[in-house]
C-alpha cells in the first residue's frame, strides 16, 4: 500500500478538515492573533478537527480526489473556505483600525503609532485602543463561539470537496471590503465633526484676533476636544459593537452559502 492509498481513507478526509479548519488560524480576530506562537495555533487546530471530525464524518461519505494533484487543489479549495470565515470576520475589525486613524489624524496622533502585538504592525494610538476594546467586546460576547460554530456549519452547508465558485462570490467579497470604509467613517464621525466644528471656530478667532498664535493653541485644544468627545461616545461605541457583530455574523452566513453546491441551492 503506497502513500496515495493510506490517504484514500479517512486520513484523506481529515487532512482536508485540518486545513479548513487551520484557514481561521491564519486572518480571523483572536484566533488569528499574532502574539499567539504559532505552534498553539496549529494544535489548537489540531484538537478542533479531532472533535469535529465526527461530526463532519456522519454527515455523508467522502471519497479523496483520484490523484495526488487534484488533492491538492482539493486542499487549497478548503483552505480557502476557512479563510474566507476569518476575512470576513476580520473586516469588521479592520474597519475600527481604519476608523481609529482618521480619528489619530483629526486629533493631532498621526505620528504617535504603537506596535501591536496581535497583528505584528504598528497602529495608531486611538485604533489600537478602540481595536483593543472591541477584542474584550468580542471575547465577553462569546464572539469566538460564534466563529467556531460558524466553521462547524460550514460543513453542512458546504461540505467537503463540494464548494462552489462563481461571480458573487467575488462581488461580495468586493462589498465586504468597500463596507470598510463607510463603517470605519460611521464610527469615526463625532469625532471628525467635532473636530471640523472646532477648526471652524479657530478660523473665525484667526480673523477676529489675527496677534493669537492659532497653531499654538489649536493643537492642545484638538487633543482635548477630540479625547473628550472620545470619551462621551465610548458607551455608544460599545453598543454600536453589538449590532457590528451581528452584521458580521450575518456576513458570514452570506459568504459561506455563496459557495454552497449547486445543488443545495
Amino acid at each position: 500500500m503506497d502513500f496515495y492509498n493510506l490517504l484514500e481513507s479517512h486520513v484523506a478526509i481529515a487532512l482536508l478538515l485540518l486545513t479548513r479548519v487551520s484557514g481561521i488560524f491564519v486572518l480571523s480576530p483572536f484566533f488569528g492573533s499574532l502574539n499567539i506562537p504559532m505552534q498553539i495555533r496549529a494544535a489548537i487546530a489540531l484538537v478542533f478537527s479531532i472533535v469535529i471530525f465526527p461530526v463532519v464524518d456522519a454527515y455523508e461519505i467522502v471519497y479523496a480526489p483520484p490523484s495526488i494533484y487534484m488533492y491538492a487543489a482539493a486542499l487549497f479549495v478548503e483552505f480557502f473556505v476557512g479563510w474566507l470565515i476569518g476575512f470576513v470576520s476580520y473586516v469588521s475589525f479592520a474597519a475600527i483600525t481604519m476608523a481609529g486613524k482618521v480619528m489619530d489624524m483629526q486629533v493631532g496622533f498621526a505620528i504617535v503609532n504603537v506596535m501591536d502585538p496581535t497583528s505584528g504592525q504598528q497602529m495608531p494610538l486611538i485604533g489600537s485602543f478602540l481595536y483593543n476594546l472591541a477584542i474584550i467586546v468580542f471575547l465577553v460576547t462569546n464572539g469566538h463561539h460564534m466563529i467556531v460554530a460558524a466553521l462547524v456549519e460550514s460543513f453542512r452547508v458546504v461540505p467537503i470537496l463540494g464548494a462552489n465558485f462563481d461571480n458573487s462570490l467575488s462581488m461580495m467579497i468586493a462589498d465586504f471590503t468597500t463596507g470598510i470604509f463607510i463603517t470605519g467613517m460611521k464610527i469615526a464621525m463625532p469625532v471628525t465633526f467635532a473636530i471640523l466644528l472646532t477648526n471652524v471656530g479657530l478660523g473665525i478667532l484667526a480673523r477676529t484676533m489675527p496677534q493669537m498664535n492659532i497653531f499654538v493653541v489649536g493643537i492642545p485644544m484638538h487633543i482635548m476636544i477630540g479625547l473628550t468627545v472620545l470619551a462621551m461616545v465610548m458607551p455608544f461605541f460599545v453598543m454600536f459593537l453589538g449590532v457590528l457583530f451581528d452584521e458580521m455574523y450575518g456576513h458570514i452566513s452570506l459568504a459561506v452559502k455563496a459557495l454552497q453546491p449547486l445543488v443545495a441551492q
